[in-house]
């Protein structure tokens, strides 16, 4: 079994754990409170997005447990869906460097340095499996 395998393994690791934080994170940002001040349509997509972002997570959990030596090189497909995981969190680095609110950062400076290493783990193992790197 090669390296790239089991840092897949770990990718779904902690793709696991940034869903299973997604149920404590909610309450340390006050998303009930906040969502009252909308309308229920806002508060209604907001909810529903959130959902469907934790299904996401869920199944790329899953590809990573039960499908990492074809998520390593093993078919084009694999090849394919390591560059969309690449692209499906790539951009949350950014986001979460210059959009998100500085102050809670601040506040939550560890939990804002392990989600920035979280996504820079995944980006980077996705990222050589999308592009064949062997290692």
């Amino acid at each position: 079994m090669h390296l790239l395998i089991v840092l897949i393994w770990a990718a779904g690791i902690v793709q696991l754990a940034i869903l299973v934080a997604n149920f404590v994170v909610p309450r340390h940002l006050r998303c009930r409170e906040n969502l009252e001040k909308v309308s229920p349509m806002i508060r209604s997509v907001f909810v529903v997005h959130w959902i469907y972002i934790l299904l996401m997570l869920a199944i790329f959990s899953a590809l990573c447990f039960r499908f990492a030596p074809e998520l390593a090189g093993g078919s084009r497909l694999g090849h394919f869906l390591s560059a969309a995981i690449t692209i499906f969190w790539l951009p949350r680095i950014p986001i979460q460097l210059f959009v998100y609110d500085r102050e809670l950062r601040r506040r939550h400076r560890v939990g804002d340095a392990a989600m920035l290493l979280a996504l820079s783990f995944v980006v980077i193992v996705f990222g050589i499996a999308a592009l064949g790197v062997r290692i």
